[in-house]
């Protein structure tokens, strides 16, 4: 490059520079938001485990292709096995919901505080795709809210889906009058 070719890049670069300096100073700020994952937003976390589903148990319950089983975080459906509630209202829905979401899939899953509960069960917030579906299972009217500290990270997103599902008669609350 010649020396006159030199001096007009400089320059050109120059104003380049100082355009974008013009737009950053005279631009309005972007407003601090908090986002709360929804059932289309994924949560990216260092802690994520990806793994088959080979089973659903029931509604808040899946078994591995490895052979552990995975309890869902922050929700609760209908019984299926208790012992001594036996099949509850909407359980079974629950689990055929829980089965066409994640059963033969990859899912994402990730730890909040606690491993696993008194059954061994994994404690996990579960992804298959885009889809929360601890927070999809509350929303439609599957699972209730249900918080079990020290896992408390997404208690007022299942809270406020829980209350959306009552308010719109979905699921459960439609069907376990």
């Amino acid at each position: 490059m010649n020396k006159k070719g030199l001096i007009l890049y400089v320059i050109f670069a120059a104003i380049l520079f100082g355009i974008g300096i013009y737009f950053i100073k005279t631009s309005h700020p972007l407003p601090t938001i908090l986002v709360t994952p929804t059932p289309q937003q994924e949560v990216a976390s260092p802690s994520a485990e990806f793994a088959i589903v080979k089973r659903v148990v029931d509604g808040d319950t899946i078994e591995l292709s490895d052979g552990r089983k995975v309890r869902y975080i922050g929700v609760d459906t209908p019984e299926l096995h208790h012992p001594t509630k036996g099949v509850q209202c909407f359980g079974k829905e629950a689990m055929e919901k829980n089965k066409q979401l994640v059963e033969g899939k990859t899912i994402r899953m990730e730890k909040d505080v606690s491993e696993t509960d008194r059954y061994k069960r994994l404690l996990r917030y579960v992804w298959q795709g885009d889809i929360f579906i601890n927070e999809y299972l509350a929303r439609e009217g599957y699972a209730l809210q249900a918080t079990f500290p020290p896992d408390v990270s997404y208690e007022k997103l299942f809270t406020a889906a829980a209350q959306e599902a009552r308010e719109n008669n979905r699921g459960l609350w439609n069907a376990c009058k």
